[in-house]
């Protein structure tokens, strides 16, 4: 008996979401509430993703290192704004052994407090500076409303975390990351985001300034895709990191710190995904091609399969990720559905007719039904898969920035607002305070995502105070 069909997005966003990551196999529920198991293909699309950071981060000189998962309670209350901002979300550990400790132990929200302890001890001098360093790891938020991969107990991300003897080099540090993840969404992802500046109320607890990148959703809402904070040098106050300079005075460092997560790929979901289900990009897809043999015998079986089987070869050593799908007892229709729910990219179907004319079918994935399919000869099939993945990935950053900007409203009255966010981004003029933010989020339940770097360097008028402002905002609805 076949499932049912998936909801559609149209019908209920939150439902299609829900159910196509357990159908596809991405992740499941864990016995403990709020936390999520990560299956093969969920892991699979996560490890991609970390190939492609990882490659960027140690290209700008970072080096990977692993710090404790359990960090002593006195650590976050050295330093008051970070505390106050992470005690709600803290899980302690009191016991240990049969024992009670003698301090509270917190599992890791976030590493600064136990990162800013190892640096003020290995750094004395100038010369050690910066100190440039990244750790791939889970980390443990109590959060109250979850959901798989937005936001769950346990989450895995990377958290970069640097040391600088000047805050105009924490500042290029940290704008530096910004970028990088940029890069990493919109040639990777193929998600269009928007990278700016946080308000002081949305700011990271300790930062001296927040820096995000905001994606759209499929549903008009906001996601925070990634961030990086210049924490100035209120960590290396707390953590007493200090160092000797160049002029024989001892200063306190500057730091920054950077983070993105899993979260990224309900993202990948929720902004890719159609009414069939997943659509992955091809540069982060686990499979870029699915294999999919049709033979109605064991002799067609025996035919089609040495052919194919060849196919895979010459296609994995080109460097494609393949699937080939020799699941007995399903037929070719079922085949086809179930891989592009799982959002394979590329689909090639051969047969004993295609072995005769010794060609292959090409169906992508984000173009359904006959406009996505082409016949290819064998000779010229890997410069074809290449081509064609190569246009997918383009594709679909196409799409996915026509639709955001398509819902992104420019507006200037209060009433245009609540309509905007309704479904999509709104653009305002800005020059309010965090009394204002309060009152807007309490009216509408939007939030000031980021003030974008890309300004339009021009006036207007604020929406709320009604004074002139350079400065334009985007407020919206968020996971």
């Amino acid at each position: 008996m076949s499932e049912p069909k998936l909801p559609t997005r149209a019908e209920d966003f939150n439902e299609w979401y829900n159910q196509l990551v357990l159908r596809a196999e991405l992740a499941d529920y864990a016995p403990v509430r709020g936390c999520m198991i990560v299956r093969p293909y969920g892991w699979a699309l996560w490890e991609n993703i970390q190939a492609a950071l990882d490659r960027r981060f140690k290209a700008t000189g970072h080096l990977n290192a692993a710090f404790p998962l359990l960090i002593p309670k006195s650590f976050l209350e050295r330093e008051a704004a970070h505390v106050e901002g992470f005690s709600p979300e803290l899980a302690v550990v009191t016991i240990g052994g049969n024992k009670e400790l003698e301090e509270p132990l917190v599992v890791r929200p976030t590493s600064e407090t136990v990162i800013g302890h190892a640096y003020a001890k290995w750094i004395q001098s100038y010369r050690d500076l910066p100190v440039l360093i990244n750790q791939w790891c889970s980390v443990v938020r109590w959060e109250l409303r979850t959901k798989l991969f937005l936001r769950t107990l346990e989450f895995f991300w990377q958290e970069g975390h640097t040391a600088h003897a000047t805050f105009e080099e924490a500042e290029a540090e940290t704008r530096q990351m910004l970028d990088v993840y940029t890069d990493f969404a919109v040639t990777e992802a193929a998600l269009p985001v928007i990278p700016g500046l946080k308000s002081e109320s949305e700011r990271f607890a300790g930062a001296d300034r927040t820096y995000s990148i905001e994606a759209m959703m499929g549903d008009g809402k906001a996601l925070q895709a990634g961030t990086s904070h210049n924490l100035g040098q209120n960590f290396a106050k707390a953590f007493d990191i200090q160092f000797l300079d160049r002029d024989g005075e001892r200063k306190f460092c500057w730091t920054t710190s950077w983070g993105l997560s899993t979260r990224i790929i309900g993202a990948i979901i929720m902004v890719h995904g159609d009414d069939q289900g997943l659509v992955l990009p091809p540069r982060l897809a686990p499979f870029q091609v699915v294999i999919v043999p049709i033979y109605k015998n064991d002799a067609e079986r025996a035919q089609v399969m040495e052919a194919v089987v060849g196919l895979q070869r010459g296609l994995t050593a080109s460097g494609v990720r393949v699937k080939l799908d020799t699941r007995d007892g399903l037929t070719p229709g079922f085949k086809f559905n179930d891989w592009e729910m799982r959002g394979v990219p590329l689909r090639i179907e051969i047969g004993p007719k295609d072995i005769a004319k010794r060609t292959v079918v090409l169906a992508r994935r984000d173009r359904p039904g006959k406009e996505g399919k082409t016949c290819v000869d064998w000779d010229s099939l890997g410069a074809a898969v290449a081509a064609t993945l190569d246009d997918i990935q383009a594709a679909l950053l196409t799409r996915a920035t026509a639709f955001r900007d398509a819902n992104i409203h420019d507006v200037a009255t209060y009433d245009d607002f609540k309509a905007a966010v309704e479904t999509g981004f709104a653009r305002v003029w800005w020059a309010g305070d965090a009394a204002l933010e309060q009152q807007i989020k309490e009216e509408t339940k939007a939030t000031l995502r980021c003030i974008p770097l890309a300004q339009p360097g021009e006036t207007g008028t604020c929406l709320m105070t009604g004074r002139p402002t350079p400065t334009q905002a985007i407020f919206a609805r968020a996971y």
